[in-house]
């Protein structure tokens, strides 16, 4: 046989003041505005991070320095560089795209070649970064080259080695000037 507890009535009171302050915050009016939404808008897919799933677009008629990242419901890939997308954004910000398809029939990558992709590996203590035939890392006047067939070419209007230990140069023959 259940026996029933008696109630506390401060229980009860603390129940029924919960009861009144959800009916009163249920016909409370939205104070919060509603979110602006933009309509879709048609970009073109510049680059493609697939490590990370990021791609970088720019809105079609906008200059290829506006291109940001954005983040994708589509399994993109490297033939679809170049390729026209179609964009929502988050939030209506439109800084924060998403792709969320590809125009059938768009034209892609305008060279007959795709372009080749290169891998990043990176783990926090080492970054390697691989090209099929050439790396360049340029800033100003200044490149370091990497190539396929083992040539590096380091330029720049000032070039600086300094060491704290031995500072070796060696090579089947070394020219200076």
């Amino acid at each position: 046989m259940h026996t029933l507890e008696p109630l506390d009535t401060l229980d009860i009171e603390a129940e029924i003041e919960n009861l009144d302050l959800r009916k009163r915050m249920l016909r409370a009016p939205l104070s919060a505005k509603p979110r602006e939404t933009l309509p879709p808008e048609v970009g073109e897919l510049m680059a493609l991070d697939t490590a990370s799933g990021t791609a970088w677009v720019r809105l079609t008629g906008t200059p290829y320095t506006n291109a940001v990242a954005a983040r994708t419901t589509l399994d993109l890939h490297g033939a679809h560089i170049g390729r026209e997308v179609l964009l929502s954004f988050i939030a209506g910000d439109a800084s924060r795209p998403v792709v969320i398809g590809i125009f059938a029939g768009s034209a892609g990558w305008p060279d007959a070649q795709t372009p080749s992709t290169v891998q990043v590996d990176a783990d926090g203590a080492r970054m390697i970064v691989s090209a099929k035939d050439q790396l360049v890392l340029r800033c100003g006047k200044a490149s370091i080259t990497l190539t396929k067939a083992g040539k590096v070419l380091i330029e720049g209007s000032y070039v600086l080695s300094r060491s704290t230990g031995v500072n070796r140069v060696k090579g089947g023959s070394v020219q200076l000037n």
